[in-house]
């Protein structure tokens, strides 16, 4: 959507894709699929809702900013081209600017099983171009259905070799994140944030979490399961991803504005990511997809 609503309109469907202001008079697309609904906000391609099968399956924040040039708290914000901090410039924004970037909406379909599909794209412009000196396109699929599908594809259109990282910052939303599993990293090798990014490795046995957590695991393409005693599993599968984050700041989340309130026992990020010793380097010409599917009913 370019100045308003009048760009998406052009990808309407009837009963399956409408575009309009949402949050904030942010531009939005909302999408109904046979067995799940889901709204995408222009600012960042963020997906900020996705309920399947009745069930509320991303948190967003209730303090959340939906305003231009602010990240949206929840859902599933799109890190690119550098996770957390820029590696030598911290003035430079946190986790990119993607998140924070007016998409377009380029392609919108149903498919013969009933999910929806909205294509939406992010090209250098000179803005971007102030933060990182690559030309590049982002080419987002969302697929929605009984699973949310995702897959950011990156293609180079320098004339020389970039290296990015990347993420999908999934947040999850949970009965109580005190008293939740997470299965699929035993074993691996991470970075942790908050000792420092000291190098540990998880045992054999499932993740929970008692405090602050903020783990990089790297060199793992394993698909996760987050286990819930109340809303049940989440299967968070991906492909073209090195790296996994798990993240949730415990009661420092009182301390932010956007996160304040009591609401950090509501939700877990599982990020299906690029990071640290992930990044991606891709040749002139050459473009790289990075895939995640989240489906609550495993």
């Amino acid at each position: 959507m370019q100045s308003g609503s009048t760009q998406g309109g052009r990808f309407e469907i009837p009963g399956a894709v409408s575009c309009g202001a949402g949050e904030g008079g942010l531009p939005c697309a909302r999408l109904t699929a046979a067995e799940a609904e889901a709204e995408i906000c222009l600012l960042g391609a963020t997906v900020t809702r996705y309920d399947a099968g009745g069930r509320k399956v991303l948190f967003c924040s209730e303090t959340s900013k939906f305003a231009s040039g602010k990240a949206i708290r929840g859902g599933v914000p799109v890190i690119f081209p550098w996770f957390g901090p820029h590696p030598t410039d911290a003035a430079l924004p946190q986790h990119g600017f993607a998140r924070t970037s007016e998409w377009l909406v380029t392609e919108a379909r149903r498919t013969g099983d009933g999910d929806v599909v909205v294509v939406l794209e992010l090209t250098a412009s000179d803005a971007t171009r102030a933060l990182w000196p690559h030309d590049f396109l982002l080419r987002y699929t969302v697929s929605v259905g009984s699973r949310l599908m995702l897959t950011l594809e990156v293609v180079n259109r320098s004339g020389e070799p970039f290296q990015f990282t990347e993420a999908f910052h999934t947040y999850l939303a949970v009965s109580d994140v005190r008293n939740i599993r997470i299965t699929g990293l035993e074993n691996t090798e991470y970075a942790d944030k908050v000792a420092g990014m000291a190098r540990k490795r998880l045992p054999h046995a499932p993740l929970t979490l008692f405090g602050e957590t903020d783990r990089v695991f790297v060199n793992t393409a394993a698909a996760c399961t987050l286990h819930d005693p109340e809303y049940g599993d989440i299967h968070v599968s991906k492909s073209g991803s090195r790296s996994t984050v798990v993240w949730n700041p415990w009661d420092k989340a009182d301390s932010m504005a956007d996160l304040g309130g009591g609401q950090w026992p509501g939700f877990v990020c599982i990020e299906t990511a690029n990071a640290l010793e992930n990044a991606v380097t891709l040749a002139a010409g050459a473009s790289h997809r990075m895939t995640a599917i989240i489906d609550p009913h495993e």
